[in-house]
């Protein structure tokens, strides 16, 4: 019916006709923002596994060393299996203004070649899973020393399904709730940092103090573990805000800079209030000043400039050592490690400037 000639014009037409829908979906792809949110994602992920590990061991006393590392390991792996088995789709599908759906468990639907933007989706959906496991990371700080490493594990995932993956929704998610009020949390503020100082506060609460406080002295055992958790710390936090661009673009450059400015501010003014009131500064402190300045402008890095971070940076330091002197001395909660005042003023105080 057909001859062989007239057959083969036909399919070259049918592929003619398709080519270019296939070359503007691979066009989609961007090799370099993939790229730079892979290397995001590691950063994220040393902030963990080993910065707030080795940050929050140098300032516990020696016998609990061991157990705040394996906290931070073990939420490690629990969060992950959480975030494959349904966390990602509770989060990040649209649904209603408060939780997403089941319609992404176990990554159903995803593959390699599903893109979230100009990146892989299971690239984005990676990224995502380093700031679900280092948000409760933070708030076991609250409570170091005194609970129990199942009681720790349950608190971690329970907090993460009902707290966390509700907030991402409706902070990040396609039709959340503060996303239609046109809230502004560029990396975590609000769904990071304010949300893990409110559980440690919660948490702090509910186990009580620890044996001796506040009269017995419970100083860091090993500040040089600190330290380098905070170095560690520090530069992870160009991913953290920097891959919050999702993409290697101008956004992200500034994200950066704002990221080394106000930390800097914020450790200075930390020392420069200790100086002034002790007479010297300490190395705790300048540790402790930048985390609260990170905290601060993570909410804001993608929407601040250098003056702006200045800013973040010297209120956050103000407030954050407030809080955690003269605050918790004053209410008489526990919060051993000052994840309260730290992270969770820190981030407020970022979110509303």
């Amino acid at each position: 019916m057909f001859s062989k000639t007239a057959v083969w014009r036909l399919l070259s037409l049918v592929f003619l006709l398709g080519y270019p829908t296939t070359a503007l979906a691979a066009d989609a792809l961007n090799a370099g923002d993939t790229a730079w949110i892979l290397v995001a994602t590691a950063l994220v992920l040393f902030m963990m596994i080993p910065g707030l590990a080795m940050f929050y061991a140098g300032l516990v006393r020696t016998r609990n060393v061991l157990s705040v590392f394996m906290h931070c390991f073990a939420i490690t792996a629990i969060i992950t299996i959480i975030w494959t088995f349904f966390g990602y789709s509770l989060a990040f599908t649209p649904s209603n203004p408060i939780i997403g759906n089941f319609s992404k468990a176990f990554l159903i639907g995803i593959t390699g070649d599903s893109l979230n933007g100009s990146i892989p989706e299971v690239v984005f959906f990676v990224f995502q899973l380093t700031f679900a496991i280092i948000t409760p990371g933070l708030f076991v700080g609250a409570f170091a020393e005194r609970m129990k490493f199942s009681a720790v594990l349950w608190f971690s995932g329970i907090w993460c399904v009902v707290v966390y993956l509700p907030i991402t929704h409706m902070v990040w998610g396609d039709g959340g709730w503060f996303a239609n009020m046109g809230v502004l949390d560029f990396a975590g503020g609000l769904v990071v940092h304010i949300t893990a100082g409110s559980a440690a506060l919660a948490a702090a609460i509910l186990v009580g103090q620890r044996t001796g406080y506040p009269t017995t002295p419970m100083p860091p055992h090993n500040m040089t573990m600190n330290l380098a958790g905070t170095a560690m710390l520090w530069v992870g936090w160009f991913g953290f805000n920097g891959g919050s661009a999702l993409a290697a673009n101008g956004q992200a450059g500034m994200a950066v800079v704002v990221t080394q400015i106000s930390p800097s501010v914020a450790a200075l003014v930390w020392i420069a209030i200790e100086w002034m009131k002790s007479g010297k500064p300490s190395a705790l402190g300048f540790a402790t000043g930048a985390i609260a300045g990170l905290a601060a402008i993570t909410p804001a890095s993608g929407t601040v400039g250098p003056i702006g971070a200045i800013v973040i940076g010297c209120v956050s330091s103000i407030v954050a050592y407030w809080a955690a002197t003269w605050l918790k001395r004053k209410v008489g909660y526990d919060d051993a490690l000052d994840v309260v005042g730290v992270h969770g003023f820190g981030g407020l105080v970022g979110t509303l400037l």
